[in-house]
């Protein structure tokens, strides 16, 4: 009987890979075999092949961050973990397609450049083999540090931006965390489509460098959590009653000139800076919370309810790629890598080889200071 049309159309090349390769490479991992803190459970150790199956792909991975989720499933405090034991750690990353089963009908083919999409546990690997329907070819003419985090924080920043507020350019927004990787996205997406941005960073060493990134990344306004204090607003302003930090909004965009009362914030932190979203909402206003990095819980006053008519709402990218967004999720990565492409969309990284984990690993938990986000190179 005659093989398949799509197997007789391969060049000779790829069905000799298709004939040679029944398993993958032995393969180096980052496991755990319990939840813990991420620097005691988390190991390098050697992985034996795996099987390819008909319809398998074998990839090599290139890189994959160390992301804050990352972290949390290790120590076992995030809602969807991989089993134990012997689990593998990371979420995303982008590889490099090394063979492929006898009965892929994808259109991939050795050298392309693939992410699992949605993502998968257990990227923190050298060769992962996973069916075909997981990855996701991309373009490979960006550093290869953007196709491994493209998925997580870049997505996370223009769905949050697209879903909950219809935005028309000239728009503002509000956001707390503005200097993390999915508010360095905020600033320069809102930009792209013509949205205004107003940015909350918080008090440290070096916050007047930050501002400085963020205003070349394209931000309106950058504050301090401090320079929105109610004592500051007095000394400064000579103003006014308690709750003025609506009135300190409106000095700033009468001196700088027509930014609108943000219809949408977000808010990343949690406590006082959520609080402070809340203040530059117009009436009406929705803040979405993604995360609660300060781990303070979000206080509203019952007056923001009855009066402003303020929504609360949450963002889990994982349950927006669970429902039935897996083509929109795709569609998108190709959109924010062209962007990453014009020079339109950027954030800092620091790569690391895979012999560096341990160090890149403290670096990502805060044990270093402040650090870029960290990416494992393969």
């Amino acid at each position: 009987m005659a093989p398949p049309l799509s197997r007789r159309l391969l060049p000779p090349t790829l069905r000799a890979l298709r004939r040679c390769y029944s398993a993958s490479p032995a393969s180096k991992a980052v496991i755990y075999d319990e939840h813990g803190a991420p620097d005691q459970v988390l190991r390098v150790a050697d992985v034996p092949p795996v099987e390819l199956g008909e319809r398998d792909v074998c990839v090599r991975m290139l890189a994959a961050p160390i992301n804050p989720s990352d972290i949390n499933r290790v120590e076992g405090v995030y809602p969807v973990r991989p089993p134990l034991p012997a689990a593998v750690g990371g979420y995303e990353g982008v590889g490099q397609v090394h063979a492929l089963g006898p009965a892929v009908t994808a259109p991939l083919a050795p050298g392309d450049w693939v992410i699992p999409s949605p993502p998968s546990f257990g990227t923190w690997q050298t060769y992962i083999v996973k069916h075909q329907s997981v990855w996701h070819k991309v373009r490979t003419d960006v550093p290869m540090e953007y196709a491994a985090t493209v998925t997580v924080n870049p997505l996370t920043a223009l769905r949050m931006l697209q879903d909950f507020v219809k935005l028309n350019p000239g728009d503002a927004i509000v956001q707390n965390g503005a200097t993390s990787i999915v508010g360095q996205c905020v600033v320069q997406l809102a930009k792209v489509h013509g949205i205004h941005t107003i940015n909350i960073i918080r008090d440290r060493p070096g916050s007047e460098e930050a501002k400085d990134k963020l205003k070349q990344l394209g931000a309106d306004e950058v504050f301090t959590e401090s320079q929105l204090d109610i004592r500051n607003v007095k000394s400064l302003l000579s103003l006014l009653t308690p709750d003025n930090y609506y009135l300190v909004y409106l000095h700033y965009i009468q001196r700088k000139g027509a930014l609108p009362e943000p219809a949408l914030g977000f808010n990343c932190v949690g406590g006082n800076a959520a609080s402070l979203v809340l203040k530059f909402l117009r009436q009406g206003g929705t803040m979405v919370t993604y995360g609660g990095m300060s781990k303070k819980p979000v206080t509203v006053p019952t007056s923001y309810f009855i009066f402003k008519d303020i929504s609360l709402q949450g963002f889990w990218l994982q349950k927006w790629m669970n429902s039935d967004k897996a083509d929109d999720c795709r569609t998108t990565i190709d959109y924010l890598l062209g962007l990453v492409h014009e020079g339109k969309l950027k954030y800092e990284m620091e790569v690391s080889p895979l012999i560096d984990f341990s160090l890149a690993l403290e670096k990502a938990m805060g044990k270093h200071g402040s650090h870029p986000k960290q990416v494992i190179r393969f």
